[in-house]
C-alpha cells in the first residue's frame, strides 16, 4: 500500500497493478466499451435529426476529444489521479471530489436501467406473447424480460479481472459486428432492398 499525507490526512492507496491482461484483450476491452448501441443507434438519428445532425456530432465528438486532452494533462500532472473523482478533487476539493462521484454514479445508474428497459422492450417486441407467473404473480412480457435481461448480466459484474472480462467484450464486439452484417444480408439477398418505402 503507497501512504500520501493530504490535508493533515493519511491517505493510503492500492498499489498500482501494471499489466494484467494482453494488448489483444485489452482492444475487446475497449472496442466493447465504444462501440455498441450508441454506434449501431447513430443510423436512426441522422434519419430523424437530417443531415445537419451531423454537425452537432462533429461538435460532441470535438468536445469529447478535448476533454480527453485535459484528463490526460490532470493525470500527467500529479501520478495519483487514477479515477474521476480524483480530478475532482484535484480541481475543487471535498466537494468537487463529492460532485464529480455523485454525477459519474448516476450516470452509471440511468445507463444500466436505460439499457434493461431497452433489452426489455426489444425482446418484448421479438416474443409478444411471453409472460411469467412465479408464486401467483402474473409479470407481463415487457418487466419478464427486464428480470431475465438483469439476471443474465448480473454475474459479469462481479468479474473484476480485465482478462477475463476481455472474453465477455469480445461477445459484445462480435454481436456489433454480426448486426450490421444480418442487415446488409438482408437488404442485398432477402428482397427487401436498400430503397426507402415509409418513414422510419
Amino acid at each position: 500500500m503507497e501512504a500520501e499525507q493530504r490535508d493533515g490526512f493519511t491517505l493510503t492507496l492500492p498499489p498500482l497493478h501494471v499489466g494484467s491482461t494482453s494488448f489483444f484483450k485489452t482492444c475487446f476491452n475497449g472496442l466493447n466499451a465504444l462501440s455498441g448501441v450508441g454506434i449501431l443507434s447513430i443510423p436512426y438519428a441522422l434519419s430523424s435529426g437530417g443531415w445537419l445532425s451531423l454537425v452537432l456530432l462533429l461538435v460532441i465528438a470535438t468536445a469529447t476529444f478535448y476533454t480527453g486532452l485535459l484528463l490526460r494533462r490532470c493525470m500527467d500532472a500529479h501520478p495519483n489521479i487514477r479515477t474521476y473523482p480524483d480530478v475532482g478533487e484535484r480541481a475543487f476539493g471535498k466537494k468537487g471530489r463529492l460532485l464529480v462521484s455523485v454525477f459519474m454514479y448516476t450516470e452509471l445508474y440511468l445507463v444500466a436501467t436505460g439499457f434493461l428497459i431497452l433489452e426489455g422492450d426489444n425482446l418484448h417486441n421479438l416474443f409478444p406473447n411471453m409472460g411469467l407467473e412465479i408464486w401467483g404473480l402474473v409479470i407481463d412480457g415487457r418487466r419478464s424480460f427486464i428480470i431475465i435481461v438483469g439476471l443474465v448480466i448480473l454475474p459479469s459484474v462481479w468479474v473484476n479481472n480485465l482478462n477475463i472480462l476481455s472474453y465477455i467484450s469480445a461477445s459484445g464486439v462480435l454481436a456489433c459486428t454480426i448486426i450490421p452484417g444480418s442487415i446488409l444480408w438482408t437488404g442485398a439477398f432477402d428482397g427487401v432492398g436498400f430503397d426507402e418505402k415509409e418513414q422510419v
